[in-house]
């Protein structure tokens, strides 16, 4: 087994939206990632994933719980060097490509923003080092004295992943990279995450609503639901036998190509919409929702179990 590189335990994160108003945005989410693997996290608008991804390299404080990256406690007393060097091999993309790229800036500077922040490299070896990533992502050397409005969504994408990989990272957040684009390209930036990472020996953290996608870049999957984790399995785990009834629910809807396989599908269609994550359900969160509910599911949130060997859920139908 490869060796753990991110270890998040109990994380939660709560946001204040009133006097007496609390958005239980992460809450109690423990897992891990293994050195060289593709995390993939899904669930939809409103899941907590975003603001999960946006704790592990820093942008958010958690409210409690811990985070650990290569041994270090991130939220630790740590000397300037060791954040220094934490911050430089944690890095973000991000999920619009269009907000995330500072108009004003010429692509070669956006780029080289962490080579100059980290003094990684000056002058002519800077500008190599720019079009080099230039041309790693799929673009071109003169692309460099451009502005990012002259690119499409796609290009733009491949700059924000020039500017994370040019600080040479070993960890990246991968935050709905894909969303934002016309389906035509975003294959195409998912192919060429998974060929960065196998030339640069990358860990991803890949955040996504799109299962179909999660499947083809990850080696395993957690799948979130109103700020909580109901089911980590591996990829093909997950696909072939999914545990959990949301989970369920998700692949059921994921489209199939032959009509006779469709057929035979069971599609299992969600009542209501999700509940307030102000106000969330007593016992499991997704009992509103869910076609097994059971008295105790109400009364009793699920603990979160190992059911199979390197496969976990929450969900009382496994507890009994």
């Amino acid at each position: 087994m490869s060796e753990e590189i991110l270890q998040v335990e109990n994380v939660k994160k709560y946001f204040r939206i009133g006097p007496n108003q609390t958005v239980k945005s992460v809450d109690d989410i423990s897992f891990s990632i293994r050195k060289g693997e593709t995390f993939g996290l899904v669930g939809e608008s409103g899941s907590g994933k975003s603001t999960l991804g946006k704790m592990i390299v820093g942008l958010h404080a958690p409210t409690s719980g811990t985070i650990r990256f290569d041994g270090h406690e991130l939220a630790g007393d740590l000397d300037r060097s060791t954040r220094k060097r934490l911050n430089r091999e944690m890095q973000m993309i991000f999920q619009d490509p269009h907000a995330s790229l500072n108009p004003r800036m010429r692509v070669g500077d956006i780029i080289a923003e962490g080579i100059d922040a980290h003094q990684l490299a000056k002058g002519k070896e800077r500008q190599e080092m720019v079009y080099a990533l230039l041309e790693k992502v799929g673009l071109h050397p003169e692309h460099a004295q451009r502005f990012p409005h002259e690119f499409s969504g796609g290009q733009r994408q491949r700059i924000g992943i020039a500017r994370a990989l040019a600080v040479k990272p070993k960890f990246i957040v991968a935050d709905e990279p894909i969303s934002a684009l016309d389906v035509s390209i975003q294959a195409q930036v998912v192919n060429l995450l998974d060929d960065l990472k196998q030339e640069g020996n990358l860990t991803y953290l890949f955040i996504a609503h799109d299962l179909g996608m999660v499947k083809h870049i990850s080696d395993r999957i957690g799948v979130m639901y109103l700020g909580k984790m109901m089911e980590i399995a591996t990829s093909s785990e997950l696909f072939e036998e999914p545990l959990h009834p949301y989970t369920q629910a998700l692949l059921s809807a994921i489209p199939i190509p032959s009509p006779r396989l469709a057929r035979k599908r069971e599609r299992i269609v969600l009542s209501g919409d999700p509940p307030s994550p102000v106000n969330p359900p007593s016992g499991c969160r997704f009992r509103t929702r869910c076609p097994y509910a059971m008295d105790i599911c109400k009364e009793e949130e699920p603990a979160w179990k190992e059911v199979r060997k390197n496969h976990w859920t929450a969900c009382h139908l496994y507890h009994q």
